[in-house]
């Protein structure tokens, strides 16, 4: 089906480069007026570029869509309802907001800063709120709208040395859930996307944390050892803001490559109940064999020393 999203409007940030680029330009492609938001920092957040937006909207306007860009930060409520008025400023509408904008601050938690640990919430996190709240505003009043966020294996399956990046992403996939109850009522969706992909932030990864995370079994939930391309997300992405998906609400997608995975809500996977309240005694006999049976460890202590 050509043009699926003719006469809409979207904003996506991060997108001047990785994932975000490549959703940007595939919604451009399929009809959508695009603001693309992105300062142009590091990868740790310093620096800017503004040039970096601006090369995003050329590129878009030379293959014959429509953009305008915004260099915006996502990390003040000032800076997201700049982003969200720099749509209706454009295009006198919106109609879906993506949100693949990030830093990383790796480190292991025994090691990392309060700065570190503040400033990647504030990005991803806050950063996801400050444009979604906003966009909120709007699409309740028109009764319409597409929220799209981005979280990541990294936060729902845990990733050694991403304390403050898996926080903020977890957290992200709860708000989205939190979102689609709020807002599916006005007509609203709100899903959110774990991708998988070769970018410069997986680039950025030292081989010697790869090495260790392997060697502990640490995989980031990748499944089946695929890493696409930044643009194999959106199509999938491009598909969640158009009219077609209107009956999609609340979930979480893996995507990478060829393959859609749709993750599933935590539920309890085995149970043990008693009349009244357990006893550390009746625990100790009873959690072996129930619970505990082949309990899984994601990063097991190494055998003593001999």
């Amino acid at each position: 089906m050509p043009n699926l999203l003719e006469n809409k409007v979207a904003i996506v940030t991060g997108s001047g480069r990785g994932v975000g680029k490549g959703v940007a330009m595939q919604m451009a492609a399929e009809g959508a007026r695009v603001v693309i938001v992105d300062p142009g920092v590091n990868l740790d957040g310093s620096g800017s570029d503004q040039s970096i937006a601006e090369q995003v909207a050329v590129e878009i306007r030379e293959a014959g869509g429509e953009a305008v860009a915004c260099q915006e930060s996502v990390a003040t409520m000032d800076g997201g309802e700049k982003i969200v008025q720099t749509a209706i400023d454009a295009y006198g509408k919106l109609d879906a907001v993506v949100t693949c904008h990030g830093i990383l601050r790796d480190r292991m938690i025994f090691n990392m800063s309060e700065q570190e640990w503040d400033d990647v919430i504030a990005v991803h996190l806050k950063g996801t709120f400050t444009v979604v709240k906003h966009a909120c505003i709007l699409f309740r009043q028109q009764r319409s709208g597409r929220v799209i966020t981005f979280s990541s294996t990294s936060g729902l399956y845990g990733n050694t040395g991403q304390a403050n990046y898996g926080a903020a992403k977890d957290g992200i996939a709860g708000f989205t859930r939190v979102v689609s109850r709020d807002m599916g009522r006005y007509g609203v969706t709100a899903n959110s996307i774990a991708p998988s992909a070769q970018t410069r932030m997986i680039g950025s990864v030292p081989d010697e944390a790869r090495e260790l995370r392997a060697s502990r079994g640490v995989s980031g939930g990748n499944v089946g050892g695929l890493r696409g391309e930044p643009e194999d997300v959106a199509p999938f992405t491009t598909w969640l803001a158009s009219d077609e998906a209107a009956h999609v609400n609340g979930h979480v997608f893996y995507v990478t490559e060829g393959l859609v995975s749709m993750l599933n809500e935590p539920e309890p996977v085995r149970t043990m109940h008693k009349d009244g309240r357990w006893t550390i005694e009746e625990i100790i006999r009873v959690f072996p064999a129930t619970l505990g049976v082949e309990l899984h460890n994601p990063a097991p202590a190494p055998p003593p020393s001999v």
